[in-house]
């Protein structure tokens, strides 16, 4: 994609921050629930935020394809994807929804772009520590601001000592997969936390050595993002058989827009091991 003009680089930042913002306003006024799907729920928050930004992104950029979670026409857009040599902005109001309606701190504000099949761009705002975090090969870095102060480069490094046993995997994947996955990987740590973007930024961040996500439930709007972020990170993004995680349209399915694949994101000195071992013990691809 071109260079993001620095100017609108920065707007960019300042109005996700403010939507994050906003989010904990909102909540504080009260707010309501509704069930969208068997455990899958969403606020007058959520759908609030939602079309603000929408409507900003695309007011921004006119020619590209603004496909969000809270919008009834998200897959409609998508199922023009394999026709149109576009950009599409994927926007994620409220990620950890769950974390959201229960007052803890793990959900984000998200933003990424997709382009020729292949993240490009992401922005990951946790409100409640007021901590953004964006960049991707389209702007050759990563960056992170706090509290609303000037961008600095986010220095990467490999998890050391005790962080090498971490994996993150979820609260519904240690359900039904935690036994088979401590008897592949022994010492194995596990955590979770909330949104799927902060997550992978605990990776990133060498917190953890992998995020393992096998329950095939995530959507475009929850990775498109955090993918940018970690594939300039230098993080290796595959399924249990090492493929690469795709983004064409026959590798999403086109009635919810989740991934065919299940997902491991990790330093690629622990995904070889990591892959083979689960693999086996649990037989899923």
């Amino acid at each position: 994609m071109n260079p993001l003009n620095p100017l609108l680089q920065t707007e960019i930042c300042q109005f996700i921050r403010e939507i994050g913002q906003k989010a904990i306003h909102l909540r504080g006024l009260g707010f309501q629930v509704d069930e969208k799907g068997f455990d899958d729920y969403v606020t007058n928050v959520d759908r609030e935020l939602d079309q603000l930004l929408s409507q900003r992104f695309q007011g921004w950029f006119p020619d590209d394809v603004v496909i969000s979670e809270e919008n009834t026409r998200s897959q409609k857009l998508w199922q023009q994807y394999s026709q149109l040599n576009q950009k599409y902005w994927f926007i994620d109001p409220i990620d950890g929804t769950d974390d959201f309606i229960h007052g803890r701190d793990f959900y984000s504000v998200m933003v990424g772009v997709l382009e020729a099949s292949q993240p490009v761009l992401g922005w990951i705002y946790a409100p409640k520590s007021d901590c953004l975090y964006f960049g991707g090969t389209a702007i050759n870095g990563l960056f992170t601001v706090t509290n609303g102060n000037v961008p600095e480069v986010l220095y990467i490094h490999e998890p050391m000592g005790l962080s090498c046993d971490r994996i993150i995997v979820s609260k519904k994947d240690d359900l039904a997969y935690g036994e088979a996955i401590r008897a592949a990987v022994p010492n194995v740590e596990f955590y979770s936390l909330g949104s799927f973007g902060l997550k992978v930024m605990e990776v990133v961040q060498g917190r953890a050595s992998a995020y393992i996500y096998l329950n095939r439930r995530v959507k475009l709007w929850d990775t498109v993002g955090p993918f940018a972020i970690a594939k300039a990170a230098g993080l290796i993004c595959c399924d249990l058989e090492g493929r690469e995680i795709g983004f064409g349209y026959d590798d999403i399915n086109p009635e919810n827009l989740t991934h065919n694949q299940v997902i491991v994101i990790g330093w690629s000195r622990f995904i070889d091991g990591y892959l083979e071992a689960i693999e086996k013990e649990l037989g899923i691809k």
